[in-house]
């Protein structure tokens, strides 16, 4: 026998299955405890046929009253079977339903759907389940739209650029000197670091980029970082400080974590102002080892800090652009550092005092 497809359907038999092997027992235990009882309780003694006579009508009237009484309590549980299952089912299929149709909705691309979630009971935490899987998605799609459109304006403007100077080349409006050329190489370059930057972004936010995890002393790899950005922060008068000390052991790969350190001192250097300093330092932590870039730039808000990491987000847009940042370094730094289990953060005491950039990776 199948049973009823809906929800409904499904628990009001299971009740009436359950009411039915109830009603069972209780049948078999008075047809075979019943009449033993009844003879006892009537107590006759041997021989008396008056008594005997008596009993076997006696017994006939039981056996009715009793059938009737089986009858009449079956009916009951019938009844009660049905409109408790009714109830109850009710109860719990409506926000099954609600559910189902919400995931439904969901699955259409309506991303805001949301279910009440009230209670404390499993369907309770079910709905605040799915509310957070539909809060998810919504991000999840939100940030997608708002690739699409960053990557689509980040590529849009080298490539106006290149088809203008192409077009007055051709028309002879431009000369094709030097200074073209070193402008078309300079669009094209930034063309290339954009893609770049987008498939390192893409191999880290999927975990798919290569990683050789090992335990290793930070602080040679920091002061080679600091080296290498040595010469770029005497041409703006700033100063380099160096504060990790030797044998901070860490678990991470050199190259990824060299690219974090990377990309937090270039933004320091790009907008740290002019003869400060900008400090590297390295402490250990409860969790592991805590590496951190100081500067005395414009520093953030709250609202920045909270959407610092994020991709094409930038802090001052137009002079970032004129500045040559596409927006995703941070949003790479922080999927390498989830990559190796670690985790990155911004800190300021706000505009105009500064900032400090950390990431956080297990001990070695």
């Amino acid at each position: 026998m199948r049973l009823p497809g809906g929800l409904r359907g499904r628990l009001l038999v299971a009740n009436l299955v359950v009411a039915g092997a109830v009603l069972g027992t209780v049948v078999v235990a008075v047809s075979l405890v019943g009449p033993g009882y009844f003879a006892q309780a009537m107590g006759h003694p041997a021989g008396d046929m008056m008594g005997a006579a008596m009993d076997a009508a006696t017994k006939a009237a039981f056996d009715d009253a009793v059938r009737n009484a089986l009858l009449a309590a079956g009916l009951i549980a019938v009844v009660a079977s049905i409109v408790v299952s009714l109830a109850l089912s009710s109860a719990i299929a409506r926000p099954v339903a609600r559910l189902a149709a919400a995931a439904g909705r969901i699955a259409r691309g309506h991303y805001a759907e949301r279910v009440p979630a009230a209670g404390t009971d499993e369907i309770a935490e079910l709905g605040v389940s799915f509310n957070a899987m539909a809060g998810s998605l919504e991000a999840t799609e939100r940030r997608r739209l708002e690739l699409v459109g960053d990557v689509a304006h980040e590529l849009r403007t080298p490539l106006t650029t290149v088809d203008g100077y192409l077009e007055g080349l051709e028309d002879g409006v431009v000369a094709a000197g030097p200074e073209t050329w070193r402008l078309l190489r300079g669009e094209t370059a930034r063309l290339t670091r954009l893609v770049t930057d987008l498939q390192e972004l893409w191999g880290a936010e999927a975990r798919q980029l290569p990683l050789s995890i090992e335990a290793f002393d930070a602080a040679p790899l920091a002061r080679e970082v600091v080296t290498r950005f040595g010469p770029q922060a005497s041409a703006r008068g700033l100063t380099l400080e160096l504060e990790v000390p030797e044998g901070l052991l860490v678990r991470a790969d050199r190259g990824r974590l060299a690219e974090i350190l990377d990309n937090y001192l270039s933004n320091a250097l790009r907008y740290t102002a002019e003869g400060t300093a900008v400090r590297v330092s390295g402490i250990r932590s409860p969790r592991g080892v805590v590496l951190a870039v100081r500067d005395q730039g414009p520093g953030l808000t709250p609202e920045q800090r909270a959407s610092v990491f994020e991709r094409f987000y930038r802090v001052d847009p137009s002079r970032s652009r004129a500045l040559g940042g596409s927006g995703i370094g941070l949003a790479i730094t922080h999927a390498l550092a989830e990559t190796m289990d670690g985790r990155v953060w911004a800190e300021s005491d706000g505009p105009g005092r500064g900032a400090m950039f950390a990431v956080e990776l297990p001990g070695g």
